[in-house]
């Protein structure tokens, strides 16, 4: 007879995701239903209710399911709520810092930190050996390594090569600096360690991959969503820059199902 181990998950990450969880809600079904709620230009409107979609449609269905599963110790399971954690940071980074004052600014305040404290308890306290026990034999990690190096490389040239081109002769990027500023200094080197430490099979490397793998499936699809949903209602050229947001969307989809597939529930 086989008995199923449990993989300990830390009460006070379940505590603060929930409520994450109800906040986020609340954020994005506000940002969906009140009028006038965004002040910004007509693009970062459509952009923020792009990023309320995904996020109220399918981000948060994903956690809450997830955190159910997470609390009966699945490896699989808090593996994908570490990585919504952490989609939950860099997501609400954005409204904090980058959107024109408006009357969720607390709300954003305490979703960004509440953030930061329960992804920080959760890398803390979570068993990165066990993890690597659960992956089976057949992951494959070198195809992920792969997709995570062919996803930050471009970013890193494209980026640093247009804030070279400022140095050298002021030339300003189009897209605001905070973009720059949180792909540059947590996306970037993030993805490129997962990819290293995942080749090596390092059992960080599976912690690393596999948020970075959330993040990518989506962010990927807010990037996708509002780049369309711009070109339609402000009748302007697609961003050439979708394939790449495609790219990063269904390959992240693809390496995900690949993961997840290979986790299973530890046992002794």
């Amino acid at each position: 007879m086989v008995l199923l181990m449990k993989l300990p998950f830390s009460p006070v990450v379940n505590r603060l995701s929930i409520i994450i969880f109800f906040f986020a809600a609340i954020a994005s079904a506000g940002g969906l239903l009140l009028p006038g709620l965004y002040l910004d230009k007509e693009l970062y409107v459509i952009t923020w209710k792009a990023n309320d979609i995904v996020t109220f449609f399918f981000v948060l269905p994903a956690y809450y399911i997830s955190l159910q599963a997470a609390r009966h110790g699945s490896p699989k399971a808090i593996l994908i709520v570490t990585g919504l954690l952490a989609y939950m940071l860099y997501n609400y980074a954005f409204y904090l810092f980058g959107a024109v004052f408006n009357k969720f600014f607390l709300l954003y305040v305490a979703i960004f930190s509440l953030s930061i404290y329960a992804l920080f308890i959760q890398l803390a306290t979570i068993d990165a050996k066990a993890i690597a026990v659960a992956i089976s034999s057949k992951f494959p990690r070198r195809a992920i390594a792969i997709f995570l190096v062919m996803v930050t490389l471009p970013l890193a040239i494209f980026e640093i090569i247009q804030c070279v081109k400022f140095i050298m002769n002021g030339t300003t990027p189009a897209a605001p600096p905070l973009i720059f500023a949180l792909d540059l200094s947590i996306v970037v080197p993030n993805t490129a360690l997962a990819a290293v430490l995942l080749w090596r099979t390092h059992a960080w490397g599976f912690i690393l991959a596999a948020i970075m793998l959330v993040k990518a499936i989506a962010y990927g699809s807010v990037l996708c969503l509002a780049t369309t949903l711009t070109a339609i209602n402000l009748h302007l050229p697609v961003d050439p820059l979708l394939p790449f947001y495609m790219f990063i969307t269904i390959g992240g989809l693809i390496s995900g199902f690949a993961f997840w597939r290979h986790v299973k529930p530890l046992s002794f």
